[in-house]
């Protein structure tokens, strides 16, 4: 059977647990359940602290996981290795301190700068040669300046918000654009092709939809050049021989755009509908 890690909690762990059901598998039924076996799927999923899955899926425990890129650059696991993005749990990481203290990360030389990635900041500041004395903490990673245990900070941004009401500004380069990945070890493992297909099935349905509507023939050109698709449409006769039918996936985001330009063209009967899962 498949080994597969799955957050158990956080703020990946819900979305985590829909794509793979999406994707046929049997998920947990009580959230305190820590292991559960899909014999249709020949799969056992091991629900387990987001932090911790690179460690099991790296050493060979287990066979693939679902965390950030963040936990897994974090973890430094030698045999633990991204081989797919999955599209969700955004994250940015940036450098904060004082207002107007630090322009460039080369003004951290020597400073103390507080993180609760410890692993991922010391590698970054290696690749540009800073040496700093990281201060590890578990969160509320922004009071350390005000605190007096840390000279900077590096941590997740979304709006910096949090780190403003801090009294800190962000300096320097992005530190990392994470986001949810899928992650296997060392060995490559039966099943691990098909639960990617899965995945990507998945990730394709919930940024795509399908649009049907009715065109007069002579307009199939000017209707393609507004909604390509993925390959290229689907297009029937109809009874009248003037008219076609079309059948074209469609990002989700902006299909009311598409609908109002092919409307505009003379499409007619414009109808859109779900995608729940694919293979392309």
């Amino acid at each position: 059977m498949l080994r597969i890690a799955v957050p158990n909690k956080g703020s990946l762990a819900e979305t985590a647990s829909e794509m793979l059901s999406e994707a046929g598998y049997i998920g947990r039924r009580d959230p305190k359940d820590l292991h559960v076996i899909d014999p249709q799927n020949e799969v056992e999923f091991f629900y387990l602290r987001p932090k911790d899955i690179a460690t099991y899926v790296g050493s060979g425990a287990l066979d693939v996981g679902i965390t950030g890129r963040d936990l897994l650059l974090d973890a430094r696991m030698p045999g633990a290795r991204e081989i797919e993005a999955l599209g969700f749990g955004d994250s940015t990481f940036r450098f904060a301190g004082p207002p107007s203290r630090f322009a460039t990360i080369k003004d951290l030389e020597g400073m103390r700068v507080a993180t609760a990635y410890p692993g991922l900041v010391d590698g970054f500041l290696d690749e540009h040669g800073v040496a700093v004395d990281l201060v590890p903490l578990d969160g509320a990673v922004e009071s350390a300046v005000r605190l007096g245990v840390a000279d900077a900070v590096a941590d997740v941004v979304s709006t910096g918000t949090t780190l403003r009401q801090a009294g800190l500004e962000i300096f320097g380069p992005v530190i990392l654009e994470s986001e949810a990945v899928l992650v296997t070890g060392p060995a490559d493992v039966e099943g691990t092709d098909t639960l990617l297909r899965r995945l990507r099935g998945v990730m394709v349905a919930r940024r795509y939809v399908m649009v049907d509507y009715d065109l007069p023939a002579r307009l199939v050109d000017d209707a393609v050049a507004i909604a390509p698709g993925i390959e290229s449409p689907t297009i029937a006769p109809l009874r009248d021989p003037e008219w076609v039918a079309v059948r074209v996936m469609v990002p989700r985001k902006g299909v009311n755009q598409v609908m109002d330009a092919l409307y505009a063209i003379g499409a007619r009967a414009i109808l859109v509908t779900a995608i729940h899962n694919a293979r392309l």
